[in-house]
């Protein structure tokens, strides 16, 4: 029974080595399906070996493109300049972690500015447009102007920002991130934050000031955290609507905005 499908994907088995019988397989695949494109998936932490595996299967098959896996560190820019020099083929499609929403479109230039600590501002907005609600995003906005940015609409953006993928994949590409070094934020920790916020009451959420001892400590026991998690996090929370108003504030919208954040301050925001 035939299926009408748009696309189909043809997933061959991965090896660690390049030996004939394995070429002789692909060969076969390849003249009995006959792909419309071949695309190899080369991991990038494994260097010059990338390389070597991207240059034996384009000699030996013709490939159209590659696919670059595990490019999240911009120490590795360095393979994908390279498997692109040897191949003379494009490289299409990067990813950035195991979730199919962690795999973009390749842009090299973005990737240089990544390298060069120049943040990847472009793809941030990008991500932002696909996860976050237009109608919330026009709420917000008159929030912000009117200085009204409280704990309920943190969460709304605290779950609007995890549908872009992992924290530490924002923040590397945020302009001036490689000063932060190899940053590594544990993104259980919003798991927690959420706790936190759903613990509270909602006049707590909407007027932050009024969190006493007395009610930090309700807040903690019900959240399974502490009151010092509770201290850290409202440290952060003041610091995120410095950062909202600095946004509504600047010309040119978020894009001029970004590049304006101070990195030393994004290393307290995490609890």
């Amino acid at each position: 029974m035939s299926k009408l499908n748009d696309v189909i994907i043809l997933d061959t088995a991965g090896r660690l080595h390049i030996d004939e019988e394995l070429m002789l397989e692909l060969k076969n695949v390849k003249s009995n399906v006959k792909p419309h494109e071949i695309l190899l998936v080369v991991d990038s932490m494994t260097g010059q070996d990338a390389v070597n595996v991207a240059e034996s299967f384009n000699g030996n098959l013709g490939i159209d493109g590659v696919i670059l896996t595990k490019l999240d560190g911009d120490t590795r820019g360095g393979a994908a300049l390279s498997v692109k020099k040897v191949t003379g083929r494009p490289i299409k499609f990067a990813a950035i972690g195991e979730k199919l929403s962690d795999i973009e479109v390749f842009h090299p230039e973005r990737m240089a500015t990544r390298i060069l600590g120049m943040g990847d501002v472009l793809s941030i907005i990008e991500k932002a447009e696909e996860a976050f609600d237009e109608k919330e995003a026009i709420e917000l906005e008159k929030k912000l102007k009117k200085q009204e940015f409280d704990l309920d609409d943190y969460l709304t953006q605290l779950r609007q920002i995890k549908k872009m993928g992992s924290f530490s994949s924002i923040l590397k590409m945020l302009p001036g991130a490689n000063k932060l070094g190899d940053i590594k934020v544990d993104d259980r920790e919003f798991v927690k934050i959420e706790a936190m916020i759903c613990s509270m009451t909602k006049k707590e959420r909407r007027n932050p000031k009024i969190l006493n001892g007395s009610r930090r400590n309700r807040i903690a026991k019900g959240s399974g955290t502490t009151v010092q998690d509770i201290n850290k996090f409202m440290k952060s929370f003041e610091m995120t609507q410095k950062m909202m108003k600095q946004m509504n504030n600047k010309k040119g919208g978020m894009k001029n905005a970004l590049k304006g954040l101070n990195m030393n301050d994004l290393k307290n925001l995490k609890i």
